[in-house]
């Protein structure tokens, strides 16, 4: 069944991105659905992050198109906060600024608000995130993994967003708060009505958050659908994947 046009959040077509004389992305394409919860796996250095930062305009790419929301784009630029928010691995928070003025940067940037508003929304966020409102006023490095992540999140959400990317976002993280981060990036998602792109290697997230997954490998995206029909699927990129010996074991610990 064809989905219309406007159920499409990103529409990436012939995509083409190379660092020197090497190919990353080989005329790649991907359709990602509003309101869908998207896994992009691949090879360590296969292209997963280059994907996600060239539809979002930090690397450039050598041919083909990329549409947001509809709209065709080379990058949004500074616009581009009120369409997306992003997650990248580490958190990438300010280390010389407190949780709450981390959170108000894309306001400041983006937003002419007062002051006191901006203290508002901020906390707003931060208990959204399952953060507590005396936690605002800690630096990054007071913070552990866990409420780093949510803090990045908390920020990422700030201008309230219709598209979250997610760079390895339970990376670092053990498994419970890793756990418990899925299950936020899942209610957030249903609650706020959101399209999730996520790069992950985490089968556990594969499994249990997300609607869709696609693989990337060859510089292309060799399967895409539920995680049942990537179990099924015969390219031996993906089936490597999915039918290793870790993969094995990690799924039949989740049965």
């Amino acid at each position: 069944m064809d989905v219309a046009q406007d159920q499409f959040a990103i529409r990436v077509h012939d995509l083409v991105v190379g660092f020197g004389r090497q190919t990353v992305l080989d005329h790649l394409s991907l359709d990602v659905r509003r309101g869908e919860i998207l896994g992009l796996v691949g090879a360590s250095g296969g292209g997963k992050s280059v994907l996600m930062r060239t539809i979002i305009g930090l690397i450039p790419r050598q041919g083909g198109t990329i549409e947001v929301m509809g709209q065709p784009t080379g990058g949004h630029g500074r616009g581009a906060a009120t369409i997306w928010g992003i997650l990248f691995q580490q958190g990438a928070l300010f280390s010389s600024l407190t949780v709450r003025q981390n959170v108000q940067f894309p306001l400041r940037e983006n937003l002419v608000l007062s002051q006191e508003l901006m203290d508002e929304i901020a906390i707003a966020k931060l208990e959204m995130v399952g953060l507590r409102p005396q936690d605002a006023d800690k630096y990054p490095a007071e913070l552990s993994g866990g409420m780093t992540k949510r803090v990045a999140l908390a920020r990422a959400l700030a201008l309230d967003p219709p598209i979250l990317f997610l760079d390895e976002p339970t990376s670092g993280l053990d498994p419970i708060a890793a756990g418990d981060f899925d299950v936020l990036i899942k209610t957030l998602q249903k609650t706020l009505g959101l399209t999730v792109f996520m790069v992950t290697h985490d089968l556990a997230s594969l499994t249990t958050v997300c609607d869709r997954v696609a693989a990337l490998a060859d510089g292309k995206i060799v399967a895409i659908g539920p995680m049942r029909e990537l179990l099924q699927s015969e390219h031996p990129w993906v089936r490597a994947y999915f039918h290793g010996k870790r993969s094995q074991m990690l799924q039949h610990e989740m049965r």
